[in-house]
């Protein structure tokens, strides 16, 4: 595989049209009706792997408009100066899976009552290797530091390639999925 073409993948996690596996946590001894304001928790936006083939200055300013107008929508405002009620940061996750496949083709045995039908099976097991990205988004109390809530979600990476609009419109959509679950009720 080309290494230029490793970035590619770590954006189409955020906007494959597979079905997207959204998780959330919170601390649900918390008043999230007292949170006003945010800001940035440095660094705002994590790699793993720790990969400078996987990072981009491009993917980062997308995730944080996409965060900072779906944070907006939700009646948190961005705190001009240091003093916030929550801070935010992102991660972007690319791990490596596997799957074993087993094809089975040939004839059956049948029972003592039915007898013998078709002839001899064989299975074949193959191994599919996948990559699978996760963004996370991470919500502390900026009071005490403790995370109050995250968001997540998963889905299975594809190389196919898109232009910068289509890569900002899926950081977009996969942001609103993941803070459509913010405030909890």
């Amino acid at each position: 595989m080309r290494l230029p073409l490793l970035l590619l993948p770590l954006l189409l996690v955020l906007g494959a049209c597979q079905s997207t596996g959204l998780q959330r946590d919170f601390d649900p001894s918390r008043d999230f009706g007292a949170y006003r304001s945010w800001r940035w928790q440095e660094p705002a936006v994590q790699y793993r792997p720790d990969d400078p083939r996987l990072t981009s200055d491009l993917t980062e300013q997308r995730l944080r408009t996409a965060i900072a107008e779906q944070l907006e929508q939700r009646g948190l405002r961005q705190a001009a100066s240091g003093a916030a009620d929550l801070g935010v940061q992102a991660w972007l996750i690319v791990d490596r899976r596997q799957d074993r496949v087993t094809t089975y083709q040939g004839g059956f045995w049948g029972g003592p009552w039915h007898g013998y039908w078709g002839g001899p099976g064989y299975s074949e097991t193959r191994v599919l290797d996948y990559r699978v990205g996760t963004l996370q988004i991470d919500l502390f109390d900026t009071q005490d530091g403790k995370l109050v809530w995250r968001g997540s979600a998963e889905q299975r990476l594809h190389d196919d390639s898109q232009s910068p609009a289509e890569r900002t419109a899926a950081i977009r959509q996969t942001v609103a999925r993941v803070l459509s679950q913010y405030p909890p009720h």
